[in-house]
């Protein structure tokens, strides 16, 4: 299994929260700043959250990281987050973006969005991912082995887009669009893995889908929800007369809940479904683990035609630690799997995953904090650093 370590700039701000409270005041500290360096101001900023509620803040961080099929990856993170119109009424909107580059000559650029104009009339919601990488294949069903059967190196090409427009009050009607380019496919068999057949679209493929999706939406702030529901049911056909050769159909259903407890944590909870039918190529099919659902699982642990999957969190944001209103803690469990058919889908089948986290609040004035989740399943661990909630 993959096993990762992740290092952030911004976590240094933890430390330096506490330095910064050993400094003394200067009656002179506007003129002083501007002698400091960049760097100085920089974390100075974004720990003391300096700018106005309604002004836009952007942030940027370089990464580190290690895995056995990459050697070393360097990154570059960035985030930005803003009110329409500077309003403080709408929703908060977020822009987030992802680069890396590694060792073995791997690279990347992810670039997602969360965007709500003036009145929340229109909902733009998606992602980019451009990126050769290689991608462990264990299989297809829930009962493949422990040890991957190929490694997969390969050129990728995700847009995923929804352009929503509101009907009523947080119900929203729209497009979506789905591109998915799999090209420059090798497949490298584990030397001690038995022989197996090959998967359907092994050769690589393009895949256009467009559906329309209906969502509900009365989340204020989409990376720290205090109160809210979300619901979203998509329907998208893939079919050869707009690219590539496989004709198939997804149904996407996701919903999430949270709810207050006392002042400050928050209860948690998400259902997920993704139901694929046709003929479809691996790198489409449901697939099982990642940073945000089913923690601890390399992404594409277990993939199959359909997807089932549960997790409920509980957020202490912040922690009544005393010293500090700036840190946080989460505990958060999740089951889930993956089946062909519904007369096949069998709870027996279901694998469990749960771990806890810690959280800093780095954007005081909108409520924003970063995660260190560290996730543990029945095969193994994981720990993943972010902004913004999993959920």
């Amino acid at each position: 299994m993959k096993k990762t370590i992740l290092l952030s700039f911004f976590i240094w701000g933890i430390t330096a929260e506490t330095v910064k409270a050993q400094e003394s005041t200067s009656q002179d500290s506007h003129k002083e700043s501007h002698k400091q360096g960049f760097i100085k101001r920089y974390v100075n900023g974004l720990i003391n959250d300096t700018s106005a509620n309604e002004e836009p803040r952007f942030l940027f961080y370089p990464t580190l990281a290690y895995a056995p099929e990459t050697s070393w990856e360097i990154g570059l993170s960035s985030l930005y987050v803003f009110y329409a119109k500077k309003d403080t009424l709408n929703r908060l909107s977020e822009i987030n973006g992802f680069t890396f580059f590694t060792l073995e000559g791997q690279y990347g650029f992810w670039f997602d969005h969360a965007i709500y104009s003036d009145k929340e009339d229109w909902f733009f919601l998606g992602k980019l991912r451009f990126q050769r990488f290689p991608m462990y294949y264990y299989g297809i069903g829930p009962d493949t082995p422990s040890e991957y059967l190929a490694l997969v190196d390969s050129r990728q090409v995700l847009i995923k887009e929804r352009v929503l427009r509101k009907l009523k009050k947080d119900l929203y009607l729209g497009m979506e669009l789905d591109v998915n380019n799999f090209g420059s496919v090798e497949f490298h068999p584990e030397e001690e893995s038995a022989a197996f057949d090959y998967p359907v679209g092994a050769e690589g493929s393009t895949n256009i889908g467009l559906g329309l999706g209906l969502v509900y939406d009365n989340r204020h702030n989409v990376l720290n929800v205090r109160k809210g529901l979300f619901s979203e049911l998509a329907y998208i056909k893939y079919a050869p007369f707009w690219a590539g050769k496989y004709e198939f159909a997804t149904i996407i259903s996701d919903n999430r809940i949270y709810r207050p407890i006392g002042k400050d944590n928050v209860f948690a909870a998400q259902l997920f479904g993704q139901f694929n039918t046709g003929n479809i190529p691996f790198n489409m099919m449901s697939a099982l683990g990642g940073e945000s659902m089913m923690r601890g699982y390399y992404f594409g642990r277990f993939r199959d035609n359909n997807y089932l999957t549960s997790q409920v969190e509980l957020r202490f944001l912040p922690l009544p630690l005393g010293f500090s209103k700036r840190i946080g803690a989460a505990v958060f469990a999740g089951a889930g799997t993956v089946f062909d058919d519904f007369s096949n889908l069998s709870l027996d089948k279901a694998v469990w995953s749960a771990g806890a986290g810690l959280r800093f609040l780095l954007f005081p004035k909108k409520d924003i904090y970063t995660r260190v989740d560290a996730a543990f399943t029945q095969e193994g661990h994981g720990f993943y650093i972010y902004i913004g909630e999993a959920f």
